[in-house]
């Protein structure tokens, strides 16, 4: 596989609808299993593509030989423009999955996410055809519409803490039972929305669930 040029040297910033985006796009040393674009809590409460989960989740994705490309939305750190809703985010997130796909032609595409993260890469990741694996973490059920994401037959998996203040673990067992098949949840018992203190546990759910799922698509 060539690679395109944008893969040999870093990459902290690209275009996004309203202006720059501040980024880091990760790379395994080899050609990459899968490209994972993965998005970041609520940007009015402090959510960055430097959240500990979110930053944990990406070191977890490069040791299974994954691209990762994270980044922070609209007015968030170095990122040009303000808050929009949600609506503008999705923009930003669709303008990240253009820049994996322009970076690694052919290769697989995932989005997933933490939080608010999670519902945007939920949403842009069962509306666009390129992308083939989904993964939500405390995906913020019950405050945001999932009726599209329930009905896609896209691979999802989904983790949650068992001790979540914001979002209930039973709401989020609830949705879970309306997304179609083929999806997993894994509930980290103890753990708050932040997973404090329970972050290697995140990770291992990904190693283990990444590692499955690619064992069923060779």
């Amino acid at each position: 596989m060539e690679l395109n040029p944008l893969v040999r040297s870093p990459i902290r910033q690209f275009p996004g609808p309203v202006g720059t985006l501040e980024a880091l796009f990760e790379h395994p040393p080899d050609s990459p299993r899968a490209v994972m674009i993965f998005g970041h809590p609520h940007p009015l409460h402090g959510g960055t593509m430097h959240t500990k989960v979110v930053y944990r989740a990406a070191k977890t994705l490069l040791k299974l030989r994954c691209a990762v490309l994270r980044f922070n939305f609209r007015g968030v750190g170095a990122s040009d423009g303000q808050w929009d809703g949600g609506l503008g985010e999705q923009d930003d997130f669709v303008a990240g999955i253009e820049l994996a796909a322009a970076t690694y032609p052919g290769v697989d595409l995932w989005a997933g996410g933490f939080s608010f993260g999670a519902w945007i890469a939920l949403c842009r990741g069962v509306a666009d055809p390129r992308i083939t694996t989904l993964l939500a973490i405390a995906p913020p059920v019950g405050r945001y519409d999932f009726t599209d994401v329930a009905k896609s037959q896209k691979p999802m998996h989904f983790i949650h803490g068992e001790l979540d203040e914001l979002i209930p673990v039973a709401q989020m067992r609830a949705q879970y039972q309306e997304i179609s098949e083929p999806r997993t949840l894994a509930v980290i018992d103890g753990a708050n929305h932040l997973f404090d203190g329970k972050v290697a546990e995140v990770d291992d759910v990904i190693l283990t669930r990444f590692k499955i799922h690619a064992e069923e698509q060779s």
